[in-house]
């Protein structure tokens, strides 16, 4: 039998040939990923449906194309889509807390900017000049005189009465004195006290009257002089409007069917008019300032902010934010600092993520999105609303960190999150929401099938690789290596690894190996080379684990045979490598009915698959042994000189060989290894990583010295899984090692012992001395030795 359950050699690793396969010169380009036809179409479908909810999640394990399928898409769809308008944030005048938010056309960014910008500086060169003209002069002078006319008519009838009381009137500036009149002429002050006391009282009698009848004269004063100052304003506010109505109107113009535009030229107008009157014709406003300065106040004051300008030709945008923290995602408003306080206006309005995709495509990381704070459930609250709204996510913690509500904006946005598997659950499971808003799942595939069309494509997607990344030319070898090095990453001879990745990694390697050799192109021996030298630096800790097997400190026997223990086949997980290493596994049988302890689960290392694969055993031997009495059995199994958690059941079909050992005390040869997990029935299932666990016994035998009779023994189901090194192919051609492949116990029992497992007659009884036999007949003696024991102590 031990023949044929022998692997033959062909069956060990998959062996690619690409005969039919032509290289072009220069590698055509591809488009799409290679394979995951289920996740392009659910992308696609995605994609194309614009109905709010038809949002992506991009499923998958890194490495294996997510982002290059997403971004290699979008690119080529969005430049036949139109580019969205372009938004800008301008001073709300009536509120400067609340700017607003102004919708242009793409391309038409720069342009409006450009056009205030010029607007400024016409202002500028048409204030104050424009109140020097000889129109304007002639009109405010006018004003004046009348005023001035109206003021001296009132003035000439104080004095009219004050020569009729012989009293002269004097006016300097606004003072109004008054002096008495002798002969003719007005009286000096010494003069004045010379006169007679009666004349002295009688002037000042006068003058009382006189002073009454100016305050009611100039009663009406304060109100001329309002209507002139009401008119020099209206005069300056007509010269402001006259003059601006040209540099508006052009603006007005051709901006025409832009409503936003139009609105706020129109509220710009009224404001600027005040600014011209009180910055730019104030005295001391002009004195204060150049030209330069009162420019960039303008700027400040009036300029727009152009939060995003779309090019016209540009398509719809496509956007990667890579790291989506809050404020890249929604924007932010900075702030200056002025002398100790924070201040802020709309021109600090920074645009975030969503502003730059808005009206294309967004495509975040799963994972990042839910790391930062406040961040998923503001991009819900954006995608359900419809729009963007820039705010502080910590006021709603009390923290007052912004003092602008800048208008929110109109979001129309397809979000595409790529992410995990354990990501895109978890999100299903604790967001009620998550399905509405993400209906399309772009679920990628680990595996990808090996077939003649997957194969070119690889090789087209390889040999692009390297004259992508300069490297030398790959031969047709290098690249059948590469192949087969990713079928090796799948465990599968019928599939190849959808981690691209990975081998386009491993042509940069081999490059530096073939330039050291100065050879023109990439061969397998590269590849090899590469692969090797990365097992090398990922190799510490399992050379330490050899050498601890080699030097007797971890107990592994590899030749002889012993009752009850067992090579059973593990793999150790470090970092991102793996490694397979053999591990002891004894069994102990004695009297009782305790059943089979699990010593692992006992001491809570053992988890619990491992701990399912050893309750099998009892539902094994109850089948198979103990169908004519009860099954009593006490067992003790452990793997020795384990020190960390065990999980998984493929030691199960290990464990339970070495059970039967221990129950009939049968010897197992030690220069064989087992793995497999086993079901109540006998028959064994397929396990993973069955490379690393070859290999892994392989080196220890091979470290001590192969003789022809160490060999592993692996679930039949697992031959598909088989793509072995080299040198592991090579010992098997040369006749030092074997693997075999089984479907049941009974064939790994003959192979372990050299002996018949039996199988059962028609009178359900094994052969005589068969294995099966002798376990039956252990179990008989064992189920009575109990029946007394319990009988005993119940009669005592």
């Amino acid at each position: 039998m031990s023949n044929t359950l022998k692997l033959p050699l062909e069956s060990l690793k998959l062996h690619v040939a690409l005969n039919d396969f032509e290289f072009p010169a220069t590698p055509p380009r591809k488009t799409t990923i290679l394979g995951q036809p289920r996740a392009q179409a659910a992308f696609e479908f995605g994609i194309a449906m614009t109905h709010p909810g038809y949002n992506i999640f991009v499923m998958g394990d890194p490495g294996l194309g997510r982002l290059t399928m997403v971004t290699d898409h979008l690119n080529s769809l969005s430049q036949s889509l139109p580019a969205p308008p372009t938004y800008a944030y301008v001073d709300n005048f009536s509120n400067s807390r609340e700017p607003l938010a102004i919708e242009l056309p793409a391309d038409y960014g720069q342009i409006f900017s450009k056009d205030i910008e010029k607007l400024i500086d016409d202002v500028l060169a048409t204030f104050p000049a424009a109140f020097e003209s000889p129109v304007y002069q002639q009109q405010k002078n006018a004003l004046e005189r009348q005023f001035s006319q109206t003021y001296n008519n009132a003035i000439d009838k104080v004095d009219d009465k004050a020569q009729t009381l012989n009293i002269a009137l004097f006016k300097e500036g606004e003072a109004i004195t008054f002096a008495p009149i002798k002969n003719k002429k007005a009286l000096s002050s010494e003069q004045f006290t010379q006169l007679p006391k009666s004349e002295r009282e009688l002037f000042h009698k006068h003058v009382e009257e006189l002073e009454d009848y100016l305050g009611d004269v100039l009663l009406e004063l304060p109100q001329w002089r309002r209507i002139m100052i009401n008119q020099t304003r209206q005069l300056d506010n007509d010269t402001i409007s006259l003059a601006l109505e040209p540099l508006l109107g052009a603006l007005h113009d051709k901006y025409d069917a832009i409503d936003d535009v139009i609105t706020y030229l129109s509220e710009l107008k009224t404001n600027l008019e005040t600014t011209i009157s009180d910055y730019l014709m104030s005295p001391r406003a002009l004195e204060a300032s150049d030209n330069t300065t009162r420019r960039l106040m303008l700027i400040e004051q009036y300029a727009p902010n152009i939060l995003i300008d779309n090019k016209q030709d540009g398509g719809a945008p496509v956007v990667h934010e890579p790291h989506p923290v809050y404020q890249n995602l929604f924007g932010r408003i900075e702030y200056i600092n002025d002398q100790g306080t924070l201040m802020t206006h709309y021109r600090k309005i920074c645009a975030g993520s969503l502003h730059k995709a808005n009206g294309g495509y967004l495509i975040l990381d799963a994972e990042k999105l839910l790391t930062y704070p406040f961040v998923w459930d503001s991009l819900k609250r954006a995608l359900q609303s419809g729009c963007i709204e820039i705010d502080s996510p910590y006021s709603e913690l009390g923290i007052n960190t912004i003092t602008l509500k800048p208008e929110v904006i109109p979001l129309n946005v397809k979000i595409i999150l790529v992410g995990s598997p354990d990501i895109y659950y978890l999100l299903e499971e604790m967001d009620s929401e998550f399905n509405e808003m993400f209906k399309i799942l772009a679920d990628f595939d680990n595996h990808i099938p090996r077939t003649a069309e997957t194969m070119r494509h690889f090789a087209t997607l390889m040999a692009r690789q390297a004259h992508d990344a300069h490297t030398k030319p790959l031969t047709r070898s290098a690249i059948e290596g590469l192949i087969e090095h990713s079928c090796r990453l799948a465990e599968d001879q019928h599939h190849f690894s959808a981690r691209i990745h990975d081998s386009l990694e491993i042509i940069g390697e081999a490059n530096f190996f073939c330039s050291k050799t100065n050879a023109s192109q990439i061969d397998r021996s590269h590849i090899e080379q590469a692969l090797a030298a990365r097992e090398y630096r990922n190799g510490r800790l399992p050379q330490t684990i050899l050498n601890e097997m080699l030097d007797g400190i971890i107990l592994i026997d590899t030749d002889g045979d012993a009752v009850g223990k067992i090579n059973g086949l593990t793999v150790l997980e470090v970092g991102g490598s793996s490694f397979g290493a053999p591990a002891r596994i004894t069994t102990t049988v004695y009297p009782g009915s305790r059943g089979i302890v699990d010593i692992e689960r006992e001491a809570e290392l053992g988890q619990a698959i491992h701990s399912k694969g050893v309750m099998i055993l009892t539902g094994y031997l109850g089948h198979c042994y103990a169908q004519q009495f009860p099954l009593a059995i006490s067992a003790s199994i452990a793997v020795e000189q384990s020190y960390g958690y065990i999980d998984g059941d493929s030691a199960s079909l290990a464990e339970l060989c070495c059970l039967i050992s221990a129950l009939t005390r049968t010897p197992i040869m030690q220069s064989f290894a087992v793995t497999g997990s086993v079901n109540q029935y006998g028959e064994v299932q397929a396990v993973g990583s069955v490379n690393e666990k070859v290999e892994g016994f392989f080196r220890l035998c091979q470290a001590r010295g192969l003789d022809g009779h160490h060999a592993v023994i692996i679930p039949a189901a697992n031959k598909r899984n088989l793509m072995l090194k080299q040198e592991v192919i090579d010992a098997v051609a040369q006749g030092l090692f074997a693997v075999y492949a089984v479907t049941s116990v009974d064939e790994t029992l003959e192979l372990l012992t050299g002996h018949l497992a039996g199988t059962v007659d028609s009178d359900g009884l094994y052969p005589e001395n068969s294995i099966n036999f002798k376990a039956i007949i252990r179990l008989k003696e064992i189920s009575e030795l109990t029946a007394e024991e319990d009988k005993e102590e119940g009669g005592g």
